[in-house]
């Protein structure tokens, strides 16, 4: 999806991008990340914008949350599942700001989300995507 022409696309499209842009992540992420969920979501909700300190909901396009592989402990049981949040509005909002393709977007955010599953920092990620 280049820039925008009728209707904004739905929590469903944005699902549908982020499983499409799941499989072009590097392998050395998606090989270990298979039982991440994704959803999509319009906005943070209140709750995960006082916890971050965020001062706009549209401050954030996606959120890993779950116990990174780095801090998991053999003896740990794992009793949730880890997820990754998309957030519709504010990612739409990025997308018409920056006039990207809305595919590159999910994507990018995507990797890095999935890279907090490793415990990886933003800077790791940069490398990693820019084969580093």
């Amino acid at each position: 999806m280049g820039t925008p022409a009728g209707n904004p696309p739905t929590a469903a499209d944005i699902e549908e991008i982020a499983a499409q842009a799941f499989e072009t992540i590097p392998a050395m992420l998606r090989k270990h990340a298979t039982n991440i969920l994704i959803y999509v979501e319009d906005f943070p909700s209140g709750a995960i914008l006082r916890e971050m300190a965020l001062e706009s909901p549209y401050d954030l396009l996606g959120l890993y949350q779950g116990v990174p592989i780095s801090a998991r402990s053999i003896s740990d049981v794992h009793h949730d599942f880890d997820m990754i949040t998309l957030y519709r509005r504010p990612l739409l909002d990025y997308w018409l700001e920056k006039n990207e393709r809305l595919e590159d977007v999910v994507r990018y955010v995507l990797i890095h989300e999935v890279g907090h599953h490793f415990g990886f920092s933003d800077d790791d990620m940069d490398n990693i995507e820019d084969g580093g």
